[in-house]
């Protein structure tokens, strides 16, 4: 198997996106969901073979996007998905929105659990809801290598208060936790119970490192199906956000007829390019996919080692998914958000913990989907302010 080689900071410079061109050339930008590496062969292939026919027009029907992701799913995760509950949307977060538009009415309420992707809160506001926080709790006790668990109290008193809808992250960002089967199978039986809809985000699953098991929603039981929607995307898995196009499945007729109640508009706001780019990385993608892992595997390590090495006082658990390292830096006393002070006086960029709750004041989000000279040279720069 290949070594994959992030792309070299000059390079990486010259790049147009938001990751690359949201900070001046000094700082070192860790923060945007977005990796360092080339794009996979095969994407780049049917990229070419497209614009190379002029063949950029609007998105139409593509069955081919249903059979691309079973397939995947039934590889990677022994899930069988049937591929006439597959739909497209433009990406997660308009996935997310517009499914909230048919199963909910504003006023209602969505239970979310920081800290959490910030647009979590952006779109139950988009949707005029109202939120409930019931946060992750940090305990002695670990479940599956993590000391983040889900408040199970706190989330059946807010089912039985009337909530309508809950939204995950599975697995999770910004923690690197992959819920168990036997959370998710309780998560389903409550909502069941209460008449709560589960909307899943599960965009990093494909990031999931060996040592871990991810169970998509959908997979765990006849209430999950009853209760649950998954909202997923090639687009974390295989670097290619910017072609907008996310898929929504399901796996019950009923929840599949309420869903015939999204504008269709929503699929053909979705990107032509992004469409078959997405079919191509779950049809082809998976030997690169592979080697990525590899890479993001000696990563997520080489920060610990880093931690170990030059900023001693950072707390960092190892993440069992994807490429983002959740730092607590409470030991610093850095104020209110250590990740504006380490912008100013290290010139390294982060996501600065509050945005994922109010709890998380004293957290930074890391990406190392990059090389491990631009992570050596990000941890020697907090080194001069880690003290």
């Amino acid at each position: 198997m290949h070594h994959l080689k992030a792309l070299d900071l000059a390079e990486l410079q010259t790049h147009r996106s938001e990751k690359w061109r949201a900070f001046p050339k000094e700082i070192l930008p860790l923060p945007v969901a977005e990796m360092d590496f080339p794009v996979a062969d095969p994407i780049r292939q049917t990229l070419r073979e497209m614009i190379d026919k002029s063949d950029l027009g609007y998105l139409g029907a593509i069955p081919e996007m249903g059979t691309a992701f079973a397939g995947f799913a039934k590889r990677r995760w022994g899930w069988t998905v049937d591929p006439l509950q597959v739909r497209i949307a433009a990406d997660v977060g308009v996935g997310v929105v517009e499914v909230l538009r048919v199963i909910t009415k504003p006023g209602d309420k969505i239970l979310i659990n920081q800290p959490v992707y910030p647009n979590f809160w952006t779109w139950s506001q988009e949707t005029h809801l109202e939120e409930v926080d019931v946060p992750l709790t940090q305990s002695e006790v670990e479940i599956n290598g993590s000391h983040w668990i889900l408040d199970w109290d706190g989330i059946e008193k807010a089912y039985a208060s009337g909530i309508k809808v809950h939204l995950i992250s599975n697995p999770h960002n910004p923690l690197g936790r992959v819920y168990t089967r036997e959370e998710l199978s309780r998560l389903a039986d409550l909502a069941k119970k209460h008449h709560v809809y589960v909307l899943s985000d599960e965009i990093h699953a494909p990031l999931t490192f060996a040592e871990q098991t991810f169970t998509p929603f959908l997979a765990i039981s006849d209430a999950a199906r009853e209760v649950g929607i998954t909202i997923t995307a090639a687009s974390k898995g295989w670097n290619i956000a910017g072609l907008k196009c996310a898929i929504i499945v399901t796996d019950n007729e009923k929840m599949h007829e309420l869903l015939n109640g999204i504008a269709p508009a929503t699929h053909y706001r979705a990107s032509l390019l992004g469409a078959f780019a997405t079919v191509t990385a779950f049809e082809k993608g998976e030997p690169w996919l592979d080697t990525l892992m590899l890479q993001l595997d000696h990563n997520r390590k080489y920060v610990a080692e880093l931690i170990a090495a030059k900023t001693p006082g950072v707390g960092y658990l190892i993440p069992h998914c994807s490429y983002l390292a959740w730092l607590d830096l409470t030991s610093f006393n850095l104020g209110d958000d250590p990740s504006t002070h380490l912008l100013e006086n290290a010139k390294v960029a982060f996501v600065p913990g509050h945005r994922f709750g109010s709890g998380s004041t004293q957290f930074v989000r890391l990406n190392f989907a990059t090389s491990p000279e631009i992570l050596e040279e990000a941890f020697n720069r907090l080194a001069t302010v880690l003290r």
